[in-house]
């Protein structure tokens, strides 16, 4: 038997300021059966004939197609748009999910459970008497109004869990002061970053999204160069389609990205909200899937792009892997890093605990300090590498920085292309860029090299 056709069209799609959350736009004589049946499901009214579903464990997208397939059993045209489709289509799994031995299945099973809990927070049917810091995390008391059970809930967003019950409010309140006393406070704790982005994106009305206009790179300015925040993602996202051995998934925010290499040695993450000096991008290396981290590198939002593409290639060359840097300060790691910038012509200059190696016609450069470098207490935490640009060293517009520990190879990939891109006078201009970096390569490990040492300066 054919289902009956509803007078009601249903457009999905992801929210526009939300990338996880969805919107449903309802047209049609009999729009207000699909809306009964979505409200019904937990989405909320945002404005006329809209809702929007938004969730603390970010499975939107899973739970949309889910409603699509309910609605269109019941005769209801639902459309889904591209953008939906391929979120509904990803294949992901949490970042250092507490419980790995769950199953993809299983997980959105535990998630769910507390999706469910928070709905019931918000919905005033879990009344919350107090909670307390347990830990690195939330504990929480409270009863069902509706059945009068009292529970002890653990965890926070969709990690929280019920891990007690109890048969009366002030039973549940005794057991809760004997195990949290120091840090028991009364009500429910204040909400988590994750719980007022959702929050928000019910509230917020979602307007259609629009093709953004390919960024303009200017007159005179190779595309290379671009620094616009699309210019990263379509770098981050051609990364991933280009090298079959990186899979991306998501991180407890939606705000980052993560591509992990297959030997889970190699990581990259990328941060699509951050802008200006915030860190766009860190990459970090590992000894082992399970061993300590080996050398990490961070690049601001504003680096150039060709910059974090020199980076993203050399993590895909045997440069990521090579023995780390014990000394920085070695001979031979200064001519490996500096040998690029010497054979251009740059020359070396010392402020304080800083070596620097800027550009002939300024603007750009490489810093070393040393006292990172060497591991000084006072700078252990801090950068031993800093490739910067604009304004100056000391105040840069963009900044690519570099653990003590970092290969020496990939360093000098980096200074190559600063040197060839920021230089007036090239040494061996008959020579294509490849074969000038396997001059600089072979000055750098095996020969003399005019970069002084670390101890000198090089003017004379």
């Amino acid at each position: 038997m054919t289902t009956p056709s509803v007078d009601a069209h249903v457009r999905l799609d992801t929210h526009s300021t939300h990338p996880s959350a969805v919107t449903a736009t309802l047209t049609g004589a009999q729009a207000h059966i699909a809306h009964v049946g979505l409200e019904a499901a937990d989405w909320h009214v945002a404005p006329t004939n809209m809702l929007v579903l938004a969730r603390i464990d970010h499975e939107e997208p899973y739970w949309a197609e889910k409603a699509a397939q309910q609605l269109a059993a019941l005769g209801i045209t639902v459309e889904i748009t591209p953008r939906l489709q391929e979120a509904i289509d990803e294949e992901w799994t949490w970042a250092n999910y507490p419980m790995p031995w769950c199953s993809r299945a299983e997980i959105r099973e535990v998630s769910d459970a507390a999706q469910k809990i928070h709905d019931d927070i918000r919905h005033g049917r879990l009344l919350i008497h107090a909670h307390a810091q347990d830990a690195h995390t939330t504990v929480a008391v409270g009863t069902y109004l509706d059945t009068g059970k009292s529970v002890y809930l653990h965890g926070e967003n969709h990690l929280r869990q019920i891990a007690n019950t109890f048969d009366s409010p002030a039973q549940a309140l005794t057991a809760f002061e004997d195990m949290h006393a120091d840090t028991m406070r009364p009500g429910p704790a204040p909400m988590t970053d994750t719980e007022r982005d959702t929050a928000d994106a019910r509230t917020s009305p979602s307007t259609p999204t629009t093709a953004p206009e390919p960024p303009s790179t200017g007159a005179g300015t190779a595309p290379g160069h671009a620094t616009g925040p699309g210019a990263h993602e379509a770098l981050f996202k051609s990364f991933i389609e280009d090298n079959g051995e990186w899979e991306k998934y998501r991180t407890w925010s939606d705000d980052a990205s993560v591509a992990n290499h297959e030997s889970l040695t190699l990581r990259a993450e990328f941060d699509h909200e951050a802008c200006g000096h915030d860190t766009a991008w860190t990459i970090a290396s590992y000894h082992s899937p399970v061993g300590e981290r080996t050398w990490h590198a961070t690049a601001t939002a504003d680096t150039p792009v060709d910059m974090i593409e020199t980076l993203l290639k050399s993590l895909d060359t045997d440069s990521a892997w090579a023995e780390r840097t014990s000394a920085p300060l070695a001979e031979r790691t200064l001519k490996t890093v500096t040998g690029p910038l010497a054979e251009f012509g740059w020359t070396q200059t010392i402020n304080g605990h800083h070596i620097n190696w800027p550009a002939p016609e300024g603007g750009t450069g490489l810093r070393l300090d040393v006292a990172a470098a060497v591991g000084a207490t006072t700078a252990r935490s801090g950068p031993a590498w800093t490739v910067w640009g604009g304004n100056t060293a000391e105040q840069p517009a963009w900044t690519v920085e570099f653990s003590r520990h970092t290969p020496a190879a990939v360093l000098q990939d980096l200074t190559y292309n600063l040197a060839l891109t920021h230089s007036v006078r090239r040494t061996h201009p008959s020579k294509s860029p490849r074969q000038r970096h396997e001059v600089l390569r072979t000055v750098a490990l095996a020969g003399p090299s005019a970069v002084p040492s670390a101890g000198r300066s090089a003017r004379r």
